[in-house]
């Protein structure tokens, strides 16, 4: 089996691209090649069983994704795309990749005419807008309040619309924002909810731009993998039309978050927290929906995690683990 990763080099990416490598397998077929595709090169070593190739260039290039598809890989994920912040504050940049990037990819797939591939493509519970219900269920109107809720609900009725035709096999899965994640933040307007938990955990002060009351929905980097997994090998008959699910996870408030911190690594961690308001990432997540109802997602089999608390000893064990 061939399998392509769009986005191969970013953290949910590459933490898909480490757990297939060690699997060696996908839904019990052998992945004997793995192409990593980014604007940077990934840096995930292959096995005796899986052959990586990492490949760079720009998902807005039609060429350069025909390339890819060429090599008529059985599941592709779509994680490539601009973030939040930086889609809403460079309008054609948002739009080049995350829309035109999208069609480019579904449209090379229905050029070869018989190469049905399963597509994975990374959604966002950006896709509606408020005013919210308690908990928000698939069935509530998807109305985006910024451009990049506006651009992965486009692709969200891409999706559908392709899969209903017949091109690929698609299913769409919104994920929470992920926390904690790794590394160094980056210029996703969310990236303050890892920022509280990562850097106190490394010993640095932490920035927190909104109140304690701000609500979010949230999942772990390891539920993340396991939902990219399981949409990769689910049957997708019972989906229907409606091939685009929100992801489980949990709603918890940023005051929780700093209480389940304390609770896993003390006051001294907590103390790093410096509270300066940020008025233009505090526009952006009011318009942000809390909590969810992921029934549909759960009947489908997918998972997340227990607690806050778990999610942060396990980016513990993660650091230490990756020295």
């Amino acid at each position: 089996m061939k399998v392509l990763i769009l986005g191969g080099a970013g953290m949910v990416g590459r933490n898909l691209a480490l757990r297939l490598v060690a699997d060696g397998a996908l839904g019990g077929q052998p992945v004997e090649e793995l192409t990593l595709f980014d604007v940077v090169p990934a840096d995930v070593q292959g096995s005796g069983r899986t052959r990586v190739v990492a490949k760079t260039g720009d998902i807005s290039d039609r060429a350069t994704v025909d390339a890819l598809v060429a090599e008529r890989p059985e599941v592709i994920f779509h994680l490539a795309a601009v973030v939040s912040g930086e889609a809403e504050a460079d309008f054609d940049k948002g739009y080049r990749i995350n829309l035109d990037g999208t069609r480019h990819l579904f449209e090379a797939i229905r050029a070869l005419g018989d190469y049905h591939p399963r597509v994975v493509y990374t959604s966002s519970i950006a896709v509606f807008g408020a005013p919210f219900p308690e908990a928000i269920g698939d069935e509530f109107l998807t109305a985006p309040m910024t451009s990049y809720g506006t651009q992965k609900m486009i692709g969200e009725l891409l999706l559908n619309d392709y899969s209903r035709r017949g091109i690929f096999d698609g299913v769409g899965i919104r994920l929470p924002t992920i926390v904690v994640r790794p590394g160094k933040p980056n210029k996703a307007a969310s990236g303050f909810f890892s920022g509280i938990i990562r850097e106190p955990l490394a010993g640095m002060d932490a920035l927190l731009p909104v109140d304690d009351d701000v609500m979010h929905w949230v999942a772990s980097p390891a539920s993340a993998t396991g939902f990219l997994l399981h949409a990769a090998t689910m049957d997708t008959a019972p989906l229907g039309a409606r091939r685009c699910l929100t992801m489980p996870g949990l709603a918890i408030t940023v005051g929780e978050m700093v209480a389940a911190l304390g609770e896993v690594a003390g006051p001294e961690a907590v103390a790093r927290i410096r509270r300066e308001p940020d008025q233009t990432i505090r526009g952006i997540v009011a318009g942000w929906p809390r909590n969810f109802d992921a029934a549909r997602a759960a009947e489908f089999g997918f998972t997340a995690d227990a607690s806050f608390q778990d999610i942060i000893r396990a980016h513990i064990r993660d650091t230490a683990a990756a020295g």
